[in-house]
């Protein structure tokens, strides 16, 4: 099962679960996912599951359907690929035990966000594999100083339409990747070439203009 979570400009707008073997979007408010905007045609895209497999095909719209930049008539979804139909962004998750977290959005000169909406809490995976808890301490801009607990099994950071990457939690560890961004961040000063990197403790990471260290332990 996997879950689709829509955002517009970087804010979560709802989220909805795959439970269905098909799923229609549009502006109509027949489908099944509803967004009333004109840069969405009346029948829009579909989401068909098809066993464990999630597919998203585009049903000859005005605009298009894009998955991470790039437009498609009909693909596979894969875990943390985003769904671009006009100015909304449609994040794919497969449900693995844990929560969604809302981008952790860095502003300069903004000031500190308050607390960033993480909880402090520390649990296992969906498996029953635990790993030892980790952060991310914030080292240049507005929110220099304070530090992270990364406490879901997904956390994106970063500012949506730049810039913005993950961290996700596995068995054997923690993972950073890029998602979104002309431009890719850097672990230790080497731009992300792969789709996504091991963090080990103490790794130095560069995101939309903000350094930050990952820290284990």
């Amino acid at each position: 099962m996997g879950k689709l979570v829509v955002s517009l400009d970087g804010v979560v707008i709802k989220e909805v679960q795959i439970t269905k073997d098909k799923t229609t979007l549009g502006r109509r408010p027949y489908n099944d996912i509803v967004i009333d905007n004109l840069a969405v045609s009346g029948e829009h895209a579909v989401l068909q599951m098809v066993g464990a497999d999630v597919f998203i095909e585009d049903l000859n719209s005005t605009n298009g359907t894009y998955i991470n930049g790039k437009a498609i008539k009909k693909q596979l979804l894969a875990d943390n690929d985003t769904v671009e139909i006009g100015k909304y962004k449609i994040k794919f998750l497969l449900n693995d035990g844990g929560d969604y977290e809302k981008t952790m959005i860095l502003k300069p000169g903004a000031g500190a966000p308050p607390n960033l909406g993480l909880t402090s809490s520390f649990g296992t995976l969906g498996n029953g594999a635990a790993i030892g808890p980790a952060s991310i301490k914030v080292l240049t801009g507005a929110a220099a100083g304070r530090e992270v607990a990364l406490t879901k099994v997904v956390t994106t950071l970063g500012k949506p339409g730049v810039q913005v990457a993950s961290i996700t939690k596995r068995p054997t560890g923690y993972v950073f990747a890029h998602v979104e961004g002309g431009s890719r961040p850097s672990v230790n000063g080497i731009p992300l070439t792969g789709e996504s990197i091991a963090l080990r403790t103490g790794d130095l990471i560069e995101l939309a203009g903000t350094q930050m260290q990952f820290i284990q332990g």
